[in-house]
């Protein structure tokens, strides 16, 4: 058996963080170009809700199989689909197929994420794993600092499909680092996968976004997701290796981190989604402004991380976790109250960077609760279901706010709701009326700022979770065998 080399691995673990983050940022600042291209500003939420809803439904499947088959062979098989998609997403005509490939994509993203702060949590002792979190994050920080500037360029001088081949380089490093530098020995024993709890769970995730987005007859999907969550839950309870035990709910930390992490992932999601739609078409900002808007709060992320690091184990989880929300709350009220139609960009960019200083503060001390709190038979389900709740949270959020946008948009039968394609091109709608620009750019405006005030209700749900958050033993661990234990 060879010997891992824990720096070469943490840096291929690095590299695939570095690839989701860039993707993140440079995507939501090509993607108003993208519909100005493409069209279907209809299905503008769709572009990044198919991406979070494949990948929302294969973390916790991806979580199960790490824990069951080893983190190693679960990790190579997301980065190759996300690669795939990455580059058929670079290759699309059309809206549909950029949104399917979109799909395809973060099939692979599911596994990339979770899987790669489960080796953190292998690798490290919790006294390194706060370091090694907070160096993380600062691979975050990077991105969204170059995600902008690189989807500028790219738009500007080459084309948006370059934004989905980037990955491809990082992608292949990172391949190569894995196999050759990180080993690892599981004990392989035969194992039935939950294939109808899988299937409950897509269909549940599925119907919820359908029905929360509630534009035209599309309210079928909430009860049908009620009813659908109800089947999960009681097939889980009795399938022998369920993909989300519901068993290690029993432990109050990941209770409580889940469901502030749904609630602010939504708000998070949200912002990269719209914010920078805002800014470059209602404030007629240049693609580069629109995507830079983002850049504070992926910044102050990473800073905020690095210092939660080194205070983690002098003050402990709680007080990071309710003051990182507290700061959440001031950032979105900021965007809910002052953006508006002749908002300076100085606006979104404050209210980002709190946003983003309170999240490095929370979603550090999170996950590292989490992780903390269970064995190694646990940690890989335990970080998944956790990155599962994010995810949820963040696609139904990005879904919701889609909702209203196009609710708005349509609200005036006399204004075709394609024309608003054109306030993305670069022109900014110049060869359409005037009057009829002002209708769009209002529509826009009004539904965009509803969401900013959906942000700011989740980011203040989050942090009244918060406040009930538990105090975490750094000594004591839970094991498979306490949840499984009757109470």
């Amino acid at each position: 058996m060879r010997t891992t080399h824990r720096p070469l691995t943490t840096l291929a673990l690095a590299l695939s963080l570095f690839m989701a983050a860039l993707e993140a940022t440079v995507v939501s600042t090509a993607m108003p170009t993208v519909v100005g291209e493409l069209g279907g500003i209809q299905h503008y939420a769709w572009v990044f809700t198919a991406y979070m809803l494949s990948s929302t439904i294969t973390v916790p499947i991806y979580g199960k199989l790490a824990d069951l088959y080893g983190r190693k062979p679960v990790l190579l098989f997301g980065i190759a689909l996300f690669l795939v998609g990455s580059i058929a997403s670079g290759m699309s005509t059309s809206m549909a197929m950029l949104i399917g490939f979109r799909t395809l994509q973060g099939l692979g993203a599911g596994a990339m994420q979770p899987v790669a702060l489960t080796i953190i949590g292998d690798l490290y002792t919790l006294e390194e794993r706060a370091k090694v979190q907070g160096a993380f994050s600062a691979v975050w920080g990077l991105a969204g600092l170059i995600g902008p500037i690189t989807g500028g360029f790219i738009v500007k001088y080459l084309t948006w499909h370059w934004v989905f081949f980037i990955n491809v380089p990082v992608g292949v490093g990172c391949v190569i680092l894995l196999l050759s530098h990180f080993h690892e020995r599981v004990e392989r024993k035969p194992q039935q996968l939950d294939y109808a709890g899988a299937a409950l769970l897509t269909g549940w995730v599925v119907a919820l976004l359908v029905g929360v987005q509630g534009v035209g007859m599309n309210l079928w999907g909430l009860p049908v997701a009620a009813v659908l969550l109800a089947a999960f839950v009681a097939v889980e309870r009795k399938a022998p290796e369920p993909i989300i035990p519901m068993s290690i709910f029993k432990v109050p930390a990941i209770v409580i981190s889940s469901i502030a992490g749904a609630l602010f992932s939504a708000a998070m999601f949200g912002a990269t989604t719209y914010v920078p739609l805002f800014v470059q078409a209602v404030l007629g900002g240049t693609p580069t402004e629109a995507g830079g808007m983002i850049t504070p709060m992926i910044v102050g992320w990473p800073l905020a991380a690095v210092v939660a690091g080194k205070l983690l184990l002098k003050t402990g989880f709680r007080p990071l976790i309710v003051g990182g929300l507290g700061l959440t709350v001031v950032g979105t009220s900021l965007m809910a109250l002052l953006l508006g139609p002749q908002a300076p960009k100085l606006v979104p960019e404050l209210a980002m960077g709190l946003f983003g200083v309170g999240m490095g503060f929370a979603s550090t001390a999170l996950l590292i609760a989490v992780q903390t709190s269970v064995g190694w038979e646990l940690r890989g389900v335990a970080t998944a279901s956790n990155m599962f709740f994010r995810t949820i949270g963040g696609a139904i959020g990005v879904g919701l706010m889609g909702g209203v946008m196009v609710s708005q948009l349509l609200k005036d039968p006399t204004v075709p709701i394609a024309a608003a394609n054109a306030l993305m091109s670069p022109d900014h709608g110049q060869g359409l009326p005037a009057e009829l620009v002002a209708k769009l750019s209002g529509a826009l405006g009004t539904g965009l700022s509803i969401n900013f005030w959906l942000m700011c209700a989740f980011t203040v749900a989050a942090f009244a979770a918060g406040l009930f958050f538990p105090k975490v033993s750094r000594t004591r661990t839970v094991s498979a065998s306490d949840v499984a234990a009757p109470h």
